[in-house]
């Protein structure tokens, strides 16, 4: 008899036929590697017993200089912070319909020969702009909201050049121009706005019996299904639909006509987020009676937020293409490419201050200063200046501009260009234009047709576009910043799937894994045909690249070809230089640092804690997570022997278990061809039986099995089980030829 030690190459091979892997692993599933030899991953717990609507594709952690930390979460609905356990939800406020909507002043040219706008100074009843000077920029937008009766008078008291123009307004009580200047050319002051006399801009119907509710707007109030909003001042029908009732906030259910939408009435004064339950709303509809005939009042306010995105990426053409709603009953969809993508969010800090993007949407700001408040769009600052209003990231430099890539130009705003970057001056939020006293500028990108992604390091900053990979770096004044590409027909997979570590750059591909660390490197990955074999293209745009720095691995998660979310992943070991899989659904991550351990998301709508305990903490109570490893076949020889199996020696640790009795089992199985099925199986069942002074466990397992060559399985299912492997001996023998 001879005992033959079980030693396996480090990492997992799938590139090649398990008969030619010899020596190696060939099927693994919530197992990793360290220092090459393997050992049950570890557990998660939910963070929190709350959940959030919408798929979350993004996560950033922050801590502010009073040691509070924060995690912003950007999901396919919403933008939530959270903050000690609770989610706040932070999304942007899109637009307002109400009776006294806001009057958007323009100063045109001319004021005087280089005319500066005045302060708008709100009075009782009237509004002044005043303190025009002989000298400075020309006048920005001003805002002021007035009363029914309000009187506006605009005074211009210019200087020694320029003349007072003429005022453009409507359906005001009564506006005034007072003074001029000696000389100079005739100005024009325009003013917009809606009537402040007008008649409800709301008008709320409900039908007998059903919680639906019918909103009615005087113009096109531009939300789709989905949208989130918030009413108030509403007084309620008459019946069951009180004002308590209506003033909440809803999710609008339908938009039969583009100046109607509908939501289903629930119980007075309850916040939807006390509603959400793994991802979905539920609540209790109140049904209107025979007294809910009123139409809401003239005090009512809509203020809808941002439009929600995709949950899932549209590709096709013909009837079923694009999302619901997007084209008239019956009619086929005028694209062939993917119609609509995902909503995925960017996200960075300035300072205490968080700055979210949804992709191709505008920038916004939030302060912490109070968690309730909502994010505000950054060319809504008061002085803000040619600010970009859409790009496909943001993010803040380690010198402290703030840059947009794939955004609109300071020549053309609101169009956007996919392969232009603009950084704003050093040290602030608002100050977007060019000038030769500050430090903001605009970069175009020459190669690709769009930026998909940018990584910040710690030397520079990484850019992808769909072709190739440039390299950004602060100059200072008075180029700022200077950019040249690195490697062309390079390709990236979606836009969260490059990842820094230190230094380094790791992302996927559409075919391959490479790593940019001052050069571009393709990565030798031993299970590359297996993942890219088995990936959902459709659904791209959700692989999410995941740095679990404990561990020295780099994850991407991904959708299997079977599936529209992620539920796979794969790892590469950047310390071991080794591959591994498994199958686990993980849309968002983020490194431990901040918090103290790495924080995900879950296709549950959960926020989980990462390598917390040993056990899937999706359930209640948690259920044992099925690790195995399985080897390729060994065989004796070169295959033409058959071999006897008798005993197997186990050697493995139950180090840091938290049940009672731990067990794993090992399994050792043969077949005669490599092409075979596997005749023969043998269980055996390993439990630890001492802790101190040397830990302790089964001695040995006496086994018969006999065939021409055979695989070795390693795995566990009970709950509180954390094992690693060491190198189990097999009693085997020659056994004869055939």
């Amino acid at each position: 008899m001879t005992l033959q030690p079980l030693k396996f190459n480090p990492g997992v091979n799938r590139d090649t036929t398990s008969y030619t892997n010899e020596g190696g692993w060939f099927d693994i599933d919530k197992v990793r590697f360290r220092q090459g030899l393997p050992e049950k991953i570890g557990g998660w717990t939910k963070s929190t017993t709350q959940s959030f609507l919408g798929s979350c594709r993004a996560l950033h952690p922050w801590v502010t200089l009073d040691f509070a930390r924060y995690l912003g979460m950007g999901t396919s609905k919403k933008y939530y912070v959270s903050y000690g356990g609770t989610f706040y939800d932070i999304t942007p406020i899109a637009s307002v319909n109400s009776l006294n909507s806001d009057i958007s002043v323009s100063i045109g040219r001319g004021v005087s020969t280089e005319g500066q706008a005045g302060q708008l100074v709100e009075n009782d009843n009237f509004a002044v702009l005043d303190g025009v000077s002989s000298t400075g920029a020309v006048g920005s937008a001003l805002a002021f909201t007035p009363a029914d009766d309000t009187t506006l008078v605009f005074v211009q008291n210019a200087a020694s050049v320029g003349e007072v123009g003429t005022v453009s307004t409507t359906n005001f009580v009564s506006v005034s121009v007072q003074g001029s200047g000696s000389t100079g050319e005739t100005s024009q002051l325009g003013v917009s706005t809606r009537d402040v006399n007008s008649t409800d801009d709301l008008v709320f119907s409900a039908e007998l019996g059903s919680s639906t509710i019918l909103i009615t707007v005087n113009e096109d109030h531009g939300a789709s299904p989905g949208t989130f909003v918030t009413f108030s001042g509403v007084l309620g029908l008459g019946g069951a639909i009180t004002a308590g009732v209506l003033n909440q906030e809803y999710e609008i259910v339908s938009v039969p006509t583009p100046n109607t939408f509908t939501f289903s009435a629930r119980t007075a004064n309850t916040a939807i987020q006390t509603l959400v339950v793994a991802g979905q709303i539920i609540d209790t509809p109140v049904l209107a009676t025979a007294l809910d005939a009123g139409d809401g009042g003239n005090t009512s306010v809509a203020e809808y937020q941002i439009s929600v995105g995709l949950d899932s990426g549209i590709f096709g053409d013909g009837w079923g293409a694009g999302p619901w709603s997007r084209k008239g009953w019956g009619e086929p969809a005028d694209i062939n490419v993917q119609t609509d993508t995902l909503r995925l969010w960017s996200h960075d800090n300035f300072g205490e201050t968080l700055l979210t993007n949804p992709r191709d949407g505008d920038i916004y700001y939030w302060s912490s200063e109070k968690l309730s408040d909502r994010s505000i769009r950054l060319s809504d600052i008061p002085g803000s200046v040619s600010a970009p209003t859409i790009c496909k990231q943001v993010m803040t430099s380690e010198d402290r501009h703030v840059l947009a890539f794939g955004c609109d130009t300071e020549a053309n705003p609101g169009v956007q260009d996919p392969l232009a970057i603009r950084f704003s001056d050093q040290e602030s939020l608002t100050v977007w234009n060019t000038l030769s006293t500050n430090t903001a500028g605009e970069l175009r990108l020459s190669s690709g047709s769009e930026i998909v992604q940018a990584v910040k390091t710690r030397q520079q900053i990484v850019v992808f576009t769909d072709t190739t990979l440039y390299a950004m770096q602060f100059l200072g004044p008075p180029f700022t910043f200077g950019i040249s590409p690195v490697s062309e027909n390079i390709t990236i997979v979606s836009p969260n799937a490059a990842i820094a570590v230190n230094d380094n750059v790791f992302w996927m591909g559409k075919e391959e894994f490479f790593v940019y660390g001052g050069s571009v490197q393709v990565i030798p990955c031993t299970v590359k045909s297996f993942v890219f074999s088995d990936l959902n293209a459709g659904q791209s745009d959700k692989i999410v690249s995941a740095l679990n720095s404990s561990e020295s691995e780099v994850w991407w998660f991904y959708p299997s070809a079977q599936s529209t979310n992620n539920d796979r992943y794969v790892v590469y070991n950047y310390l071991q230089n080794v591959w591994y899989y498994g199958t686990l659904d993980r849309t968002s991550w983020a490194d431990r640092g901040i918090f103290d351990r790495p924080l995900a998301t879950s296709t549950d709508n959960y926020l989980y804690d990462q390598e917390q305990g040993f056990d899937d903490g999706s359930t209640s109570p948690a259920s044992p997570i099925h690790a195995y490893i399985e080897s390729s076949q060994i065989d004796i020889g070169q295959g033409d022997k058959f071999a006897f199996l008798s005993r197997v020696i186990p050697d493995l640790t139950f180090l840091d278990s938290t049940v009672g009795n731990p067990t794993a089992t090992m399994t050792l199985k043969t077949r005669n061809f490599p092409g075979g099925n596997y005749l023969q199986t043998n269980n055996a069942t390993v439990e630890k039986t001492a802790s101190a002074p040397v830990e302790q466990f089964t001695n040995q397992v006496n086994i018969r099995l006999r065939g021409r060559s055979f695989a070795f399985r390693m795995e566990s299912n009970q709950a509180g089980v954390a094992w690693r492997l060491g190198t189990p001996r097999v009693d085997i023998r020659p056994d004869g030829g055939r």
